[in-house]
This record gives C-alpha cells, structure tokens and sequence, in this order.
C-alpha cells in the first residue's frame, strides 16, 4: 500500500515537472516571438528571415543563468554567434532577468557540418583539403575567446564585380591574399555601408586558405574583438588570450570604427598589429571611414592602421551598378529581366550595391511567387520603399543648370522673356522635370521661372508628357536629363 502511495506521489510530482516545463517552454516561446519582432523591426526582413528565424529557443541552465540558442548548421551558428550575440543577449536579459548569458550552437539533432575543436588553432592532420568554412569552429582556448572564421561561401574574388568605383580595392585584396607576400600590410579598405568592403574581407579569407591550406586565420568585428577583450579580462586569462591571438597568420578586422573610445582594447589591438607585422603576417581592417577621421582613436594606432595601403571604394557609379545587376541574374536563368528594369534599378537604386541587389531580389521573387512577368511597372510597384529611400533630393536649380548644359544655352535663359524655339523647349523640358522630380507644386515651379503663371508650367508639363510619347529624340533627352539628375 506505502509503495502505491509512493508510485503515485512520484507520478505526481513528474506530472507537476512536466507541466512546469511546458509553461516555461510556452513562456519561453512568447518572449521570443516579442525579442524575433523587434529584430524584425531593426535588422530588416532579410537579415531577419536568413538568420535570426531560424533560431529555435532551448532551455534555461537555472544554476548559470545560461540560456541555449539552436541553429540548424554550425555555419549559421558561427555567423549569428558573430554578429547577433551581444544584441541576443541583451534582449534577453531585458525579457527575462533570470537569462545572464546567451548560448548559441547548432541544434544536437541537426548537427550538418563535424564540429571541430582545433587544439591551440591547429587543424587536425587529416584536415588538410578541408574548405574554410571547416576551419570556422577553431578556438582560441581557455581565454573564452571563441574564434570563426565566418566566412561567407559566396563572397569571393569570383563574385565580385569590378569597376572604376573598386578595382583598387579588389586588386590590393587579391595581392594581400597571394602566395606572395604583399609589399604593404596591414592593408585598410575604407568604404561607406554596403560597397562590398565586408566582401573583400571574405574573399581574401578564401583566396589566403587556397594558397595556403595550413594557415590560421581569425575574422571578426571591431566590436566582437572588444567583448572578447573584456571577457578574457575579467577571467584574469588575458595572457592566453594575447599568446593565442597572436598565433594566427591572417587577421580580418571589420568595422574598426567601432573601436573608438576604448583605451584598453586599442592598446592590446596595437601590441597585436606590432606582433604579427614583426612576424611577418597580414592583417586586413575595415571602416566606413579613413584612419585619420577615427575619432577617439590613440595617435600610435592611427599610424599603424595607414602605415600600409589605404584603399578607397567608391560609390558605385550607374555602369558598375548594371554590371552587378547582371552579374547577380545568372542565378535566376532562364528568367527574363528585360534590359529597361536593369537600366532603371540601377539608375534609381544610387545608396550602395546591398539594396541594390536587395531590390533585384525582392522584385524577382516577388514575379516568381506570383507568377508574374518581370516588368518596368512591376519594378515601380514593388520596390516603393527602396526608391523612395533612394531618391535624392534634388533641387530646381540643379534642374536648370543640367537642362542648361544639356541644350547648351545660357541659364538667365530659365527666366528670360524670349520666345525663341531653342530656348522654349529646353525651358518646357526643365519644368516638366521640375513637376516629376521634386515635391514644389505648380506656382513654385512658375516663381523659380522668372515668375511665370503655373498655368504656363502646366501646360509645359503636359506638353513634354505628349511629345515624349511620340518624339522618340525628346523621350530621349528627357531620359538621358533624367539619369545625369538621378545619378
């Protein structure tokens, strides 16, 4: 009978363990779904649905406070662990005050690539052939410096289009990642966001670890290099942490200007650049600005950082911009992108090569889920938020003296009496920009036009509207005005 009442307080209290763990699974799940929306909100649908989606929420170590992060392979895990954990963790730990660190690894049932752990960085000797991303779960050992190489597949030296904009940058990046060793280092790639600096960084990784398949190399941020920096100092391990770091042959640095400020983390940055120059080894930064506009930074770093080569990328120019297009339509052969959506994304979308590539994206996978035809209307339909985020302000002087130059007659013309042809038409053709490009409403346009009646605007703009439908030579110019303004 006492073993019956035990059998059933046991079954009980299992029951009551198991409910417990259901409600924290379910309490679990909703915070997440609050934490997945506001990353939503700031990383943006595809940084969000690539890599943050996909994390599955595991369980709570009561004891170290530690909560456990899925992913499904251990590339996914490496990137997000990266790029995404400060900002993980801090989520949490606002969510729920229990969490006090966040722990991100591959899911064990979903495990896709070996997991190797490299003893002081050394890859294991039958390891030789293996790619990059098989080098992505080194670590730098006891100091808790966690290394990934990171490195994306399909940022190469192959994928990456050239221009006047870049082809400085790409040839500095494929000499620091030769056989041989380059006559500059470290090398400093300075462009604004989302001009391909991120990719260089990638492909040099690839194109080091084919010419030499033994190498050791450490990719990161300025701002995940800082936090290992703390964590290694708090544990009182930084010996570990500078002997190891120090060990590798390629260090990739990107972002450095997120390491103005911190006086500690830049001196140990600088005995590391002295340490590896001495040595021999290379050492690659990125920013969004030159060294000598890094505020807060210590004189003895800015000289380390421009001591080698200092490239610049470019904004892309309008015949970059198409090359790229094209370059990325590869991917979605047989499907037709006629030649006019190629031109107007790449005279439209001017901010940076990302939401370049990111509108072609959007727009075709929008006419494949649909069933649509990719078309000029489609384009402008579809793509609203990054035209609108991407059209310049331009102004109706600017209008005036391009049209001016354009026609070549001389700018008093725009507010002139004159009656003359040659100087009527390109004055039409200027309103008519005026009313397409800016926001100023017809009697604004009239003012800026020796104070002319908006019905004498109006009637220009419909006028240039009519002629460009059947005069192929003024549809031209107004396109060819139209790309020099948007460009």
């Amino acid at each position: 009978m006492v073993h019956k009442i035990d059998k059933a307080r046991t079954t009980r209290r299992k029951a009551d363990d198991d409910l417990m763990e259901d409600a924290e699974a379910v309490n679990l799940a909703a915070d997440w779904a609050d934490i997945s929306q506001g990353l939503r909100k700031d990383l943006g649908h595809q940084l969000h649905s690539q890599w943050i989606k996909p994390i599955q929420v595991g369980g709570i170590d009561k004891e170290s406070g530690t909560l456990d992060l899925f992913l499904p392979t251990e590339f996914s895990a490496n990137w997000v662990q990266d790029r995404f954990h400060d900002r993980l963790q801090l989520a949490w730990k606002i969510a729920r005050s229990e969490v006090r660190n966040v722990r991100i690894q591959v899911h064990p049932g979903r495990r896709q690539l070996p997991e190797l752990r490299l003893d002081n960085g050394r890859r294991p000797a039958n390891d030789a052939g293996s790619s990059a991303i098989a080098v992505a779960a080194g670590t730098i050992g006891d100091a808790g410096f966690t290394s990934s190489v990171g490195l994306d597949p399909s940022l190469t030296f192959a994928a990456f289009v050239t221009g006047e904009a870049n082809v400085l940058a790409c040839n500095a990046a494929q000499r620091m990642a030769a056989t041989e060793q380059p006559q500059f280092s470290p090398l400093y790639l300075k462009a604004a966001t989302g001009q391909g600096k991120t990719h260089l960084l990638h492909a040099i990784g690839h194109s080091f670890l084919q010419a030499h398949p033994r190498a050791r190399i450490f990719y990161c941020s300025a701002e995940r290099f800082m936090v290992e920096f703390v964590q290694a100092l708090k544990a009182n391990q930084m010996i570990e942490f500078k002997a190891r770091l120090r060990s590798f042959d390629l260090l990739l640095v990107d972002d450095i200007q997120f390491i103005i400020g911190k006086a500690s983390a830049q001196e140990e940055l600088l005995y590391t650049i002295d340490a590896l120059l001495a040595e021999g080894k290379r050492l690659v930064f990125a920013a969004d600005r030159a060294p000598q506009a890094l505020d807060g930074v210590e004189p003895r770093l800015l000289s380390r950082l421009s001591m080698g080569l200092v490239a610049d990328i470019q904004a892309a120019d309008i015949e970059l911009r198409k090359k790229i297009l094209e370059s990325k339509l590869t991917r979605f052969a047989p499907l037709n992108v006629p030649d006019d959506v190629i031109d107007f994304l790449a005279r439209t979308i001017t901010r940076n090569v990302r939401e370049l590539v990111g509108g072609l994206n959007k727009l075709i996978a929008y006419a494949q889920l649909t069933g649509q035809e990719v078309s000029l209307n489609l384009a402008e339909e579809q793509l609203t938020d990054i035209l609108s985020a991407n059209r310049r302000r331009i102004t109706i002087d600017e209008i005036q003296r391009t049209v001016c130059q354009f026609y070549r007659i001389d700018r008093s013309e725009m507010s002139s009496k004159r009656r003359a042809r040659a100087v009527v038409r390109p004055r039409q053709v200027a309103m008519y920009l005026a009313k397409v490009l800016t926001p100023r409403s017809y009697p604004e346009i009239g003012r800026k036009f020796g104070g002319r009646d908006h019905s004498t605007v109006i009637h220009a703009v419909r006028l240039i509207e009519d002629l460009r439908t059947r005069d192929a030579d003024m549809d031209g110019d107004v396109r060819s005005l139209l790309r020099q303004l948007e460009s």
